[in-house]
């Protein structure tokens, strides 16, 4: 097989696998998965707003859904586990969810649509684009957009930290699909500079740092030269000290000296 072909086959394995998950765990609020494979065999992090209905009693759910895996998609040695989702308006998946739950009880697109984006914003996040497609008022297909805030659909930003999800909900007009991303609030921006509001104090001690290879690894503070250039600066303080008081007696001894002329010079003259 060659390297092209592997994978596509990983990837649509994977996306058969999300697709199964999003089914089965669509009670337990299902966010998403991750899939790593390990020397021991394959780590999937399940992310979920109510881990218990995953795991199940004794771990019974989690049990079967390793063994399923393992059969139905020839996953090696599955190990899973299960993540809680501490927001979930910053979830695009459950966003999604709610929005298609939100159709299929009967609530208007554009309602559905407005408070889900409302929602997303409140918790935090910097944009968040929402597009419902299908038969919104007419026998013809059509799609609308709901967005806000700052959404960055291209380079390095958004392939790294955006979030993506897409459900389909089926309705008696037709097939509904609705699509989100999110941009989540701790999204790290090339282009946007940060001004310190002020400058580290004179006295403050820079740490020295020491490059490691060639290719620019991660460089670690130097301890050594921290303590020296500690010593160092104790020890010009005590030298300039020192050289203050010096200066001072040389100074009282001139006007002592000076003081001691005075007279003489008096008693010269008369």
């Amino acid at each position: 097989m060659s390297v092209v072909k592997h994978f596509i086959t990983e990837s649509i394995k994977r996306t058969e696998i999300d697709e199964y998950l999003q089914k089965k765990l669509d009670r337990a609020g299902y966010g998403g998965v991750n899939i790593s494979k390990t020397p021991l065999g394959t780590h999937i992090v399940i992310y979920a707003m109510r881990p218990g209905i995953v795991i199940g009693r004794g771990g019974e759910t989690i049990r079967e859904l390793a063994a399923f895996l393992a059969e139905k998609f020839n996953v090696s040695n599955p190990q899973i586990s299960v993540s809680e989702i501490e927001v979930p308006e910053l979830n695009a998946y459950v966003v999604a969810s709610r929005v298609a739950s939100a159709l299929q009880r009967g609530v208007h697109f554009r309602r559905a649509g407005f408070w889900s984006l409302n929602q997303v914003m409140e918790a935090g996040a910097l944009g968040c684009e929402i597009v419902i497609s299908g038969k919104l008022r007419t026998e013809r297909a059509r799609f609308e957009k709901f967005r806000a805030g700052y959404l960055v659909k291209c380079g390095e930003p958004s392939l790294k930290y955006m979030q993506k999800a897409e459900v389909h909900v089926q309705l008696k007009p037709g097939m509904f699909g609705i699509r989100v991303r999110i941009m989540p609030p701790d999204t790290v921006f090339p282009d946007k500079l940060k001004i310190l509001d002020k400058l580290p104090p004179e006295g403050e001690l820079t740490a020295k740092v020491t490059e490691k290879g060639a290719k620019g690894e991660k460089a670690d503070v130097d301890e050594e030269a921290t303590e020296e250039t500690v010593q160092e600066e104790a020890q010009q303080a005590v030298e300039a000290k020192e050289a203050e008081a010096k200066e001072d007696e040389s100074k009282e001894t001139e006007t002592e000296k000076v003081e001691a002329e005075e007279p003489k010079e008096e008693e010269e003259a008369e």
